[in-house]
């Protein structure tokens, strides 16, 4: 299924939360002996609508009226709300033992033993906040 946002992404303020430079990113993870990439996929459905503005995503099939609970793939300000998100959840490893831009991450570390730590680390962020 495809719904059409057009007019809503029209109608919406661009949110201005910036996104990493991906040259900084790639600079930053370059130096490191172990990388570990990880897609987030489906990340962007994961977040909640805000309960105010489900009518306003709403699609019609069959008659009826259908809103999303979770933000879809295609709105105008998904990307800076998953990276605000991100910085939430991952806070101060950024930078430090991992990289992300938009759903791809990089874990990175500069020898074995850390990395293993570094992992457990990044998936425990990842399960706390589910």
């Amino acid at each position: 299924m495809c719904t059409d946002y057009t007019d809503l992404n029209r109608a919406c303020p661009k949110d201005a939360y910036p996104l990493p430079n991906i040259d900084y990113l790639a600079d930053g993870a370059a130096r490191h002996i172990m990388l570990s990439f990880l897609d987030a996929y489906s990340g962007y459905n994961q977040i909640r609508m805000d309960p105010v503005n489900e009518e306003k995503a709403e699609f019609i099939a069959k008659s009826k009226n259908y809103c999303h609970k979770v933000m879809s793939f295609g709105l105008k300000n998904i990307e800076a709300t998953y990276q605000r998100l991100i910085y939430k959840v991952f806070g101060a490893k950024l930078g430090r033992n991992l990289e992300v831009y938009v759903d791809d991450m990089v874990i990175k570390s500069n020898d074995l033993p850390t990395h293993i730590k570094d992992f457990k680390e990044v998936f425990g962020q990842l399960r706390k906040y589910n």
